[in-house]
């Protein structure tokens, strides 16, 4: 952080920074549970339908009241609210026991890690439409939302030795320190924008390259304060809202069964230990990383040369990419080889990510002074489609199992991919490029 200062820096690229690394380190934690939990439920023989209610509780306690925390991210501040958000579950993280056969314990942790960490999108996303302006939203969004992904590789390609060789407790103390010292840069180098009537950190940076007028200003963070009323009818009636909502809870839906049933893939359908695997079990979210900055240069690129509008750009990536990564999950299940395995779900998942150029970021653009409560209603979607994805696939493979079904049948691991395949092409041609817009259409 001394370094940015001396550089000088605008203060924005910090604040960027520390977002990135806080998604990353969310994620981290997300892999790290399901990588602990599975080897310590295996080790006991806990079925996988009871697998599956123990990763989905998360979102049980992550969807909790999603909007409300938009609102407080609102009205008291993302800077405040993330942290202690962030202190919240690293907390529960350090004091909780990872034992697959106290399930009530284990129910609760997780359901508290999910409330905590359920004010951390809202609160990101409040912060960024404070602090970048509108022809940087979708690289730095993606950037910040990238760090989700490069967590992701980072747990895939160390902590199943981890396991191995220290336990899956020992995870959980790796993610809790890591959040706890988070939390310390957080407080120590994050403010609120500097000038209330212009919310950049450098005044006046960039704004002959905004693809809108300069009189249409960037809400501060006193005016998204100052608001007393939410338009809540419009936000719920409104179908370009719903053509986010619709692709967010696609996209995670997709997500977490991955990241939730990947390892459990591996090792029961193709008969393959993680720890095998080598560095070769990272690439599909290393993959996401590459692909989601990608995706949001080029959305910005397209955007700043005025080859296309903006609404138009996030069309146009939206559907190409969600129909080619669902291609790719159709695939996974076809190829009996892990190497092939490893390419599709990163082919699946990198398209994914290059997607997000058009839908994570265009709630900013049709609603920036609310961007944080409507977050809280994207967070509900994509968080419902971690119940619903997670818990279902437990229940097929389980009930599968109770049919003494082979569990390295093809068939049965395409009920569980072509599910997501198939809401990725629903999802993109019925909604998004039908209903989308990238004007601002809350005043």
């Amino acid at each position: 952080m001394e370094l940015l200062k001396k550089m000088r820096f605008p203060k924005r690229y910090s604040i960027i920074l520390l977002t990135f690394i806080c998604t990353r380190v969310c994620y981290l934690e997300r892999i790290g549970f399901s990588i602990a939990y599975t080897a310590a439920a295996d080790s006991i023989g806990v079925n996988q339908s009871s697998k599956g209610l123990i990763l989905s509780v998360f979102y049980y306690g992550y969807v909790v009241s999603q909007v409300s925390r938009g609102w407080v991210a609102q009205y008291v501040g993302g800077r405040r609210v993330l942290l202690f958000s962030f202190l919240l579950w690293s907390l529960t993280c350090a004091l909780a026991p990872l034992d697959a056969s106290k399930v009530n314990i284990m129910v609760y942790a997780r359901f508290l890690v999910g409330v905590a960490q359920g004010f951390i999108f809202p609160s990101i996303h409040t912060i960024l439409v404070q602090w970048v302006p509108p022809h940087e939203r979708s690289r730095f969004v993606s950037l910040t939302t990238s760090g989700m992904y490069l967590g992701a590789a980072g747990g895939m390609l160390v902590l199943p030795s981890l396991v191995k060789y220290k336990g899956p407790q020992s995870v959980f103390m790796v993610e809790s320190a890591l959040g706890i010292m988070w939390s310390f840069l957080w407080f120590r180098f994050s403010s609120d924008p500097v000038r209330s009537e212009h919310p950049k950190a450098a005044a006046g940076f960039g704004e002959h390259n905004l693809p809108v007028s300069r009189e249409k200003k960037i809400p501060s963070a006193g005016n998204l304060r100052r608001f007393t009323k939410i338009p809540w009818k419009k936000i719920i009636f409104n179908l370009p809202i719903w053509a986010i909502v619709v692709n967010n809870f696609t996209f995670h839906y997709a997500l977490y069964v991955l990241m939730n049933w990947l390892p459990t893939y591996f090792e029961l359908g193709l008969q393959l230990s993680l720890q095998g695997m080598g560095s070769s079990k990272m690439i599909p979210y290393f993959n996401m990383f590459i692909f989601s900055n990608t995706g949001g240069i080029l959305a910005d690129h397209l955007i700043t040369r005025r080859f296309l509008s903006v609404s138009k750009t996030q069309k146009l990536l939206n559907t190409i990419d969600f129909v080619i990564a669902a291609l790719a999950l159709m695939a996974i299940p076809l190829f009996r080889n892990p190497s092939w395995t490893v390419i599709c779900s990163s082919i699946s998942l990198g398209f994914l990510a290059l997607g997000r150029a058009g839908f994570a970021v265009n709630h900013m653009d049709v609603a920036p002074q609310y961007a944080g409560i409507v977050m809280g209603v994207l967070n509900t979607a994509g968080t419902l489609a971690g119940i619903v994805g997670v818990g279902l696939t437990g229940r097929i493979l389980e009930a599968a199992k109770s049919a003494d079904m082979d569990l390295t049948s093809i068939e049965l691991w395409k009920n569980v991919f072509l599910i997501p395949a198939y809401l990725c092409i629903f999802s993109s041609f019925f909604f998004f490029l039908l209903f989308t817009t990238g004007e601002k259409i809350f005043e």
